[in-house]
């Protein structure tokens, strides 16, 4: 390449990043516009020779990021920032250089980008979920992090010709996955709607041309449309007395896109493709606007939103009424503020301006719930180990719509859409969820399950001693109530495992009569934990509790460590009885047949065939739950729910508590007997009804009875016979379905139904 063409196109990105400055000219300092000459100039000179796939010079893409943040109106840290991105990644320059040249600020957002940025992306599976999972982090730190990212991904993606078409197909993608939802949680709306006709372009690219010529073949007529529909406005204002801007507000292809095929209507069954915004003075003036345009127009039914009082969780705020225009056409119009304009078009990019501007508190409140929104997000990739369930749940989160619900008291709450009562519970406060046991929306018992509409009024029941089901995560559909459901298991199992651990160590310990709980031991526990590879003794207690690790082998340790002996090696024979595998010279000798295991009512005992097995009637266990077997004497084993009071009582004699397992394949004539307890609000025909789904289930009866009680609910109790607990987890949730029905569950072991006056059924 000639050193005139490279002279040509330097000389192009300099002027280029002085239409930069002339736009930010207007709102920074001269000592800020000093500081982003510096870095233009630091940026060309560490950039010098490197080109990108597209044939430009390299130092164009860090200028036009910038410009695009310049539309923005963001500060002049974020612009520096802008310009120096690549400087890291790309070039021989450190965090410290940029630090000691331009500060920690901007040495920290620059530093932010590129951490995102070398996280190699090659699916859109585990690789992106951990680049998810840093753009958090990061946006949670300083949120310009990710506004940044925004502009990068923006500016490539008008570049993405210049790479191969599988790159292409990809980065589209990702960018309509991630990037244009992420830019929508955070109200940039002009960067989100670029984002998503350029990811639709790549994507559905004979779409995109057939919708782009559509739309430019009607555009006359849609333009002698509007300024009919805008003169007759001005007109109705003014009269009024109500200072406005009025303008069309284009349909984004992408957004025509998704209605045609959401609602399976062709491109002229699309009427809407008009929409005018009033942009007035004051909140009293969005009212009074509104008051005029449906006096000029006839609304349609269910069309208007007031997202003034309700704004989005994005910060958006607007009034949206359709109305029947001129034409009897539908009509959108939008109105709001100049300020909600500004807010609607910037988003969170909008508070480094309201800043410069200084400070609005209603703004900074607003802001302080993006960050929470993030830090909630943070917490989700946490507590999830499965980074597949972790990015569904980001991207279901990022792109669903929304359903505004009252608590009592008339506080508004935003859930996902589809969300039940307990997503309410747990939005509220997590031991509110914690301790739901039913719920009442507009002065109604409603079932857990009931998925709240818009406006309802929900009132959550609690109860002190009441705790979580493992069947709410079937009914959640906010990751928020799912990860605190899960959370709680988790501490509720793992107390059990460290108790269970105790116990099986303490009894082996007894056996050499010495305990676990005095000063001595404590200290030998740590050290045997250490040398088992566990972060501490509670980790061991658990492996041992869950069977992971022997009692025998741990409290061999322990008992050296208490007596101060050197650990030892064990010896082949020894060794063979943890491994299964025979040392070199027992490796010829015949070993006697292992008597094969026997199963009796579906259930295995651990090493040891042919034993009488019973199933306890006090709790009725069924394949799926988790059992422990009790040796009787003179009655063989007798099996427990792990949930069963009887249970923890019988783990006091450990010398006689046996493993027992479920057969993996056990015979289908088998079957189980389970208590079921309904409770609903008494009506005629409940009966008949929850009869009916049991028979449709296949759920064999063998008993039931009923009762009324005072305050009109009635409590139904069956009896009858299922192959699994699977059968009964779907009988149970048909049973939830049934008209009256809020609570359909497996009786608890020892559980009494109330008892009241006979219903009428």
């Amino acid at each position: 390449m000639s050193i005139e063409q490279t002279d040509r196109e330097q000389a192009a990105v300099e002027r280029r990043f002085e239409d930069l400055i002339g736009v930010v000219s207007g709102y920074l300092a001269a000592d800020e516009l000093q500081m982003m000459r510096r870095a233009f100039h630091y940026a060309s000179a560490h950039h010098a020779g490197q080109r990108r796939k597209s044939g430009e010079p390299f130092v164009a893409h860090p200028v036009e990021v910038a410009c695009i943040l310049a539309e923005l109106r963001m500060d002049a840290a974020t612009l520096c920032a802008a310009l120096l991105h690549d400087t890291i990644e790309d070039t021989d320059a450190t965090y410290e250089d940029v630090a000691q040249e331009f500060g920690g600020e901007v040495a920290d957002l620059v530093q932010g980008v590129t951490k995102i940025t070398r996280i190699a992306v090659e699916s859109l599976t585990d690789e992106q979920a951990a680049t998810l999972r840093k753009m958090l982090v990061a946006m949670s730190k300083d949120i310009r992090i990710i506004v940044i990212k925004l502009a990068d991904r923006l500016h490539n993606m008008r570049t993405l010709t210049s790479l191969r078409e599988d790159r292409r197909i990809f980065k589209a993608r990702e960018t309509l996955e991630i990037y244009a939802p992420i830019a929508h949680r955070l109200g940039i709306s002009s960067i989100k709607w670029e984002l998503e006709d350029l990811a639709f372009y790549y994507l559905e690219p004979s779409r995109y041309r057939q919708i782009s010529r559509m739309i430019s073949e009607t555009r006359a007529e849609r333009e002698r449309y509007l300024d009919q529909v805008i003169a007759t406005l001005r007109a109705e204002l003014d009269k009024a007395g109500i200072e406005a801007q009025i303008m069309g507000r284009p349909k984004h292809l992408y957004s025509i896109y998704l209605k045609m095929r959401n609602k399976d209507k062709d491109f002229s069954d699309i009427f809407d493709l008009s929409a005018v915004r009033i942009v007035v003075q004051t909140l009293k003036d969005c009212y009074s606007a509104l008051g005029a345009v449906h006096t000029l127009w006839h609304p349609m039914p269910g069309r208007f939103k007031d997202y003034i009082a309700m704004p989005k969780f994005n910060m958006y705020q607007s009034l949206h009424t359709t109305v029947l225009g001129p034409e009897a056409r539908p009509l959108e119009v939008q109105i709001r503020t100049e300020e909600m304009n500004r807010t609607s078009e910037y988003g969170v990019a909008a508070h480094w301006l309201y800043k410069e501007q200084g400070g609005r508190p209603a703004k900074e409140a607003s802001f302080d719930q993006q960050l929470a929104w993030l830090r909630q997000m943070i917490e989700w990739g946490d507590e999830s180990s499965d980074s597949r369930e972790f990015l569904k749940n980001v991207k279901v989160d990022l792109d669903s719509a929304e359903v505004f619900v009252f608590t009592p008291k008339g506080e508004v709450k935003s859930l996902r859409q589809g969300s039940t009562p307990i997503d309410f519970a747990y939005a509220i406060h997590t031991e509110v969820g914690n301790r739901c046991v039913g719920a009442k929306v507009n002065g109604l018992i409603v079932p857990l399950s009931y998925q709240l509409k818009m406006g309802d009024r929900v009132q959550i029941l609690t109860q002190k001693s009441a705790t979580p089901s493992r069947g709410w995560l079937d009914m959640v559909r906010t990751p928020s109530a799912r990860s605190k459901i899960r959370a709680y298991f988790s501490r509720a199992t793992r107390s059990d495992d460290i108790a269970e651990g105790h116990d099986r160590l303490a009894q082996e310990m007894r056996k050499h009569g010495l305990g676990i709980s005095n000063a001595t031991a404590q200290r030998a526990l740590k050290a045997v934990a250490k040398q088992m590879g566990y972060k501490d003794v509670e980790d061991m207690l658990v492996a041992i509790g869950t069977s992971k690790e022997s009692a025998f082998g741990a409290g061999n340790r322990l008992l050296r460590e208490m007596k101060g002996e050197p650990e030892q090696k064990p010896s082949a024979v020894a060794a063979s009885l943890t491994t299964g595998k025979m040392p070199p010279m027992l490796t010829n000798v015949k070993q006697p047949a292992r008597k094969p295991e026997h199963a009796s009512n579906g259930v295995v005992v651990k090493g040891a065939g042919g034993m009488l097995v019973r199933l306890s009637k006090c709790c009725t266990p069924v394949p799926g739950d988790q059992i422990i077997g009790f040796i009787t004497r003179g009655r063989g084993v007798s099996v427990h729910r792990a949930d069963c009071p009887n249970a923890t009582d019988l783990k006091t004699q450990p010398e006689r508590i046996i493993e027992v397992e479920w057969e993996k394949s056990p015979t289908a004539a088998t079957t189980y007997k389970v208590d079921v307890l309904i409770e609903a609000i008494d009506r005629m025909n409940l009966l008949r009804d929850v009869v009916v789904v049991l028979s449709e289930e296949g759920a064999d009866v063998l008993g039931s009875s009923s009762a009324t009680q005072r305050d009109g609910v009635a409590q139904l109790r069956f009896k009858f016979q299922v192959s699994d607990v699977g059968h009964v987890d779907d009988v149970l949730i048909r049973l939830l379905d049934v008209e009256g029905v809020f609570e359909a569950r497996r009786m608890q072991p020892g559980e009494a139904v109330g008892v009241g006056k006979r219903g009428r059924h």
